[in-house]
């Protein structure tokens, strides 16, 4: 499958673990180009958008807003696949608890929650936050970009906060820790994980083929 189109635009505001984003996906879509920008045009001539991001929520935001990627992502979801990563998820909500409060961009309805300083699992031991580490993800819906990744695999996680969807529907893979979270979401032609899909072995790397060939 090489003839397919194959711009991917991965946005950079200066907030993603971008490079390595782009790595992976140059690896398993051979011939495709594979473009770091934060220029409207350019993410407009892609026919795939990642919007990644790591860090401080209100650093993120602050520089979505500074670089007007939030209409960039709004337009981008209204016509082509999106894929949103890690930081990139939350900022798609409503609001973030991190920082003492920050307006995200509410192209999803919901809001992003902290793990909180006494997170314990169902036993009462104490859990590490930032949750941090590989951990399983449950597939909720049937959908194009878990094709040929294994019920429950193993995905790799940095994050002390928690994207809690007001519409379950948009819920696509779940994850147990402390509490059962949204770990993907799925709402028409964009894809959101929690999860660093450049950094989870197999099955993220077969998740970022299944972006290059899905149609949205």
């Amino acid at each position: 499958m090489s003839d397919f189109r194959s711009h991917i635009a991965v946005i950079d505001y200066g907030m993603g673990n971008l490079h390595s984003v782009a790595k992976a996906l140059e690896h398993v879509c051979p011939g495709a180009k594979v473009s770091i920008t934060a220029d409207p045009a350019v993410v407009e001539d892609a026919d795939r958008v990642v919007f990644p991001g790591v860090g401080a929520i209100r650093d993120c935001m602050g520089e979505i807003r500074r670089l007007n990627v939030g209409d960039v992502v709004s337009q981008a979801m209204k016509t082509k696949p999106v894929l949103a990563i890690c930081v990139g998820m939350q900022a798609l909500m409503e609001h973030s608890e991190e920082n003492g409060g920050v307006d995200c961009l509410g192209l999803l309805p919901g809001r992003v929650k902290f793990f909180g300083n006494q997170h314990v699992d169902a036993a009462g031991a104490k859990l590490k936050v930032p949750h941090m580490g590989w951990n399983n993800v449950h597939q909720t819906i049937d959908h194009p970009l878990w094709q040929g990744i294994d019920q429950d695999s193993r995905f790799y996680f940095v994050h002390s906060y928690f994207v809690a969807p007001s519409e379950p529907q948009h819920i696509a893979g779940r994850c147990d820790y402390g509490v059962n979270f949204a770990a993907a979401l799925s709402y028409n032609n964009l894809f959101a994980v929690q999860f660093h899909p450049e950094k989870s072995a197999d099955a993220g790397l077969q998740l970022l083929r299944n972006f290059c060939h899905w149609m949205g």
